[in-house]
């Protein structure tokens, strides 16, 4: 059975609802950097030779922390975009990116400004697209630095990237880390994305942006704790900057004959490069190791890439025409679908049309994980991509564009919502997400983005 939609249903904009109290820990001193340092342009070393900071990244409630609970003053108002995640351990993320928090604001007046990160973190409360209606998203306790509601960010930084963020505040320059795909999960309680590094260069005078990708680091998430999902930066960049944005745009997971939540298998990233998308692959204990010369004991290499006719431990270049899938990509999800026994990619493209995109794989046979009936138990399923061709592009879903007339987008599926009903559990729903402009103040009450979702059932 071809997968087929049946119907949507628009959820609206998400609201925000953050927690009302914050730990109340205090990093020690950010360290003052050299002169030399404070340079406009990409410095690696800034990512690569310094300790991890303090002052960044989601502070977890525990033993240590639990009598540093005190309340916040107000509730922040928050303006942020982007909005990927997906679900891990009984809880449903949403990772932004680009985060402002203000003081409250209403309808007659605007909040102040406290604080900008480059991510942030929340999760669904109260299910409400189950009914189709709006969501409602939380920020957790672990996500503030003090009492007003400034933000410590979801993904940490260096002391050399926070350090140069705190000097050039004002100037226009920054690093930035945005996580800007769906979560890929690794196990039962973890997952992972790749996330760009950039930098950003901002003239205060026109405004005018120029962003700088200088490679991509890897985030392992849990969650499930009272202080809200956590990020480990794992590796403090895993791919270069002279490098194809590998595993950025997304990837999947390859459960192996244990199952969904198993630790066999293998995790598939996705490269992004003009005609297509390019694919690499690696086991699931070895995602933060891709130099190692050593093979594993099933004689695969730390980081495997397709060249068009087998695997290779040669990385694949921007120019490399091995594409899994060819077309113009902005947005990406790969799923298995257990209800169609074959696997769906959901897209946005670079047109700014306002449009979710479907393909499905067109294998001549049923594909089955190695943990289902009738499975092979040696069997790599995901590996079924480079052996067939994708069906015809076809409109899965056409939004309007945000209340500003700009378009849509950090499209995305979050996985896993509607639980057994959810397509990627054999079930015919799924939830949609994207990011549509307001063109409005980011401290005003409506702020300068909104969060949207929608509702898809498959035949």
């Amino acid at each position: 059975m071809a997968p087929t939609v049946a119907a949507s249903y628009l959820q609206g904009p998400s609201v925000n609802k953050p927690s009302t109290q914050y730990i109340n820990w205090k990093a020690p001193g950010n360290i003052k950097l050299a002169t030399n340092l404070l340079n406009v342009g990409v410095n690696d070393l800034l990512s690569t030779t310094y300790p991890l900071s303090l002052d960044t990244g989601i502070l977890e409630l525990n033993t240590s922390t639990q009598d540093l609970l005190a309340d916040l003053v107000d509730t922040p108002h928050i303006s942020r975009d982007g909005g990927k995640g997906g679900y891990l351990n009984g809880q449903h993320l949403f990772v932004f990116c680009d985060t402002g928090a203000y003081t409250a604001t209403t309808g007659y007046s605007h909040g102040d400004f406290l604080g900008f990160v480059s991510s942030s973190v929340a999760v669904d409360t109260g299910m409400n697209g189950l009914s189709r209606k709006a969501l409602t998203l939380q920020d957790g306790i672990g996500q503030w630095s003090d009492n007003v509601g400034r933000m410590r960010g979801f993904s940490p930084l260096t002391e050399g990237e926070q350090s140069y963020n705190l000097a050039m505040q004002g100037k226009g320059m920054r690093y930035a880390i945005w996580p800007e795909s769906s979560l890929i999960p690794l196990d039962a309680t973890n997952a992972i994305i790749y996330a760009p590094i950039v930098y950003d260069n901002v003239n205060m005078a026109t405004k005018a942006a120029v962003f700088t990708y200088t490679g991509a680091t890897l985030l392992a998430v849990t969650a499930g704790g009272s202080g809200g999902p956590v990020a480990t930066r794992t590796v403090d960049k895993l791919f270069n900057q002279d490098e194809v944005e590998w595993g950025c745009i997304g990837g999947i997971r390859s459960w192996g004959n244990s199952g969904i939540g198993g630790t066999d298998g293998k995790v598939y990233i996705f490269g992004k490069v003009q005609g297509g998308l390019l694919l690499a692959r690696t086991r699931h204990g070895n995602v933060a190791d891709r130099n190692s010369p050593l093979r594993g004991a099933d004689g695969a290499w730390q980081y495997e890439y397709w060249t068009g006719n087998g695997w290779t431990h040669e990385i694949q270049s921007a120019s490399s025409t091995a594409y899994f899938i060819s077309g113009n990509f902005m947005d990406v999800d790969v799923f298995y679908s257990p209800r169609h026994l074959t696997f769906v990619i959901v897209y946005m493209n670079t047109y700014a049309d306002n449009t979710f995109y479907f393909r499905y794989l067109n294998a001549d046979h049923a594909i089955l994980p190695p943990s289902a009936p009738g499975g092979d138990p040696l069997s790599d399923y995901v590996e079924n991509m480079v052996g067939h061709q994708w069906s015809k592009e076809e409109v899965l879903y056409k939004a309007s564009p945000g209340t500003s007339g700009k378009y849509i987008y950090s499209g995305g599926v979050h996985q896993g919502y509607y639980g057994d009903n959810d397509i990627t559990n054999g079930g015919s729903k799924m939830l949609l997400s994207w990011t549509a402009p307001t063109g409005g103040n980011p401290a005003s009450e409506s702020g300068e983005y909104q969060i949207v979702t929608a509702e898809i059932e498959w035949v």
